[in-house]
C-alpha cells in the first residue's frame, strides 16, 4: 500500500493522519486494491455492499440509468475521491445507482462496518476515521445539492450557466477545466447533447463564454 500513500495523504478521508496511521487503518478496514478497465462496472444498481471505494488512479462515474439506457451522471470521482459510503454504512440498503470506470482505474475498497467498529489496538485512529467519514458524507450532500440546483433550472442555457458559474466560484477563477467531456456534461445536466452544444455556441457568439473541449472561460458579467 506504500506506493499509494501520495494519493491517500491528499484524501479528506485520511486527514490528520501520519503515513504509519494510514497504513495501520488500511489493515484494520481490510483495504484491498481493485483494478478495473474502462466501462467496467464496480457496483451495479440492485447491489448491496459493506465496502466503499476510494479512487487511486483513473476515474469513475456515479451514474443512474433507466430501463431504456438513458444515463444520468451523478458525479465523477477522481483520485482521492470516495463512492458508495452511504450504502456501505447502512446495513441492508440496496444501491439505486451504478459505479463504472471512466478509464482504466485502480480503486481501494474499504470495509465500512470494520471502520465503524472501534478496535482496542487502534481506537485513536478509528476516532479520526469516523470523524473524517462524517465529513466526507456531509460533503457528498453538498455536491448533490449543487447538482439539484443546476438541473432544476428550466432551460438548457440556464443549467449550463448555473453549472459554469458554480465551477468558476468553486475554483476561484474565470478560466477553468471541468471533469466532463461534452456527452458527460449533457448527462450530468440531464439535457440533450445537441441542444447543449447549440446553447454553448450561442453563448460563445454572445461573448459570454469561451470554450475548447473541457476548458471554459467566463468572459462577461452580463447575461443576455
Amino acid at each position: 500500500m506504500e506506493k499509494y500513500l501520495s494519493v491517500l495523504r491528499r484524501s479528506p478521508f485520511f486527514a490528520g493522519m501520519t503515513d504509519e496511521e494510514i497504513l495501520t487503518v488500511l489493515h484494520c478496514v481490510e483495504g484491498k486494491v481493485l483494478s478495473s478497465e474502462k466501462d467496467q462496472f464496480i457496483f451495479r444498481v440492485g447491489d448491496s455492499t459493506d465496502v466503499m471505494g476510494l479512487v487511486l488512479s483513473g476515474s469513475v462515474m456515479i451514474i443512474q440509468e433507466d430501463y431504456w439506457g438513458h444515463r444520468n451522471i451523478i458525479s465523477k470521482c477522481m483520485p482521492g475521491d470516495f463512492f458508495g459510503e452511504p450504502y456501505a454504512a447502512t446495513p441492508g440498503s440496496v444501491l439505486n445507482l451504478s459505479v463504472v470506470s471512466a478509464e482504466k482505474s485502480e480503486v481501494l475498497m474499504l470495509n465500512v462496518r470494520r471502520m465503524l467498529t472501534t478496535c482496542p489496538s487502534a481506537c485513536g485512529h478509528h476516532s479520526k476515521l469516523i470523524r473524517n467519514l462524517v465529513a466526507v458524507m456531509s460533503n457528498k450532500v453538498l455536491v448533490l445539492n449543487d447538482k439539484i440546483t443546476h438541473v432544476s433550472k428550466r432551460t438548457t442555457k440556464d443549467k449550463l450557466l448555473s453549472y459554469l458559474s458554480s465551477e468558476a466560484i468553486k475554483q476561484g477563477k474565470s478560466s477553468f477545466d471541468i471533469p466532463y467531456d461534452r456527452q458527460q456534461l449533457a448527462d450530468f445536466l440531464c439535457v440533450e447533447r445537441a441542444a447543449m452544444s447549440a446553447e454553448l455556441s450561442k453563448l460563445q457568439k454572445e461573448g459570454i463564454i469561451r470554450t475548447n473541449k473541457n476548458h471554459f472561460e467566463l468572459l462577461s458579467d452580463t447575461i443576455k
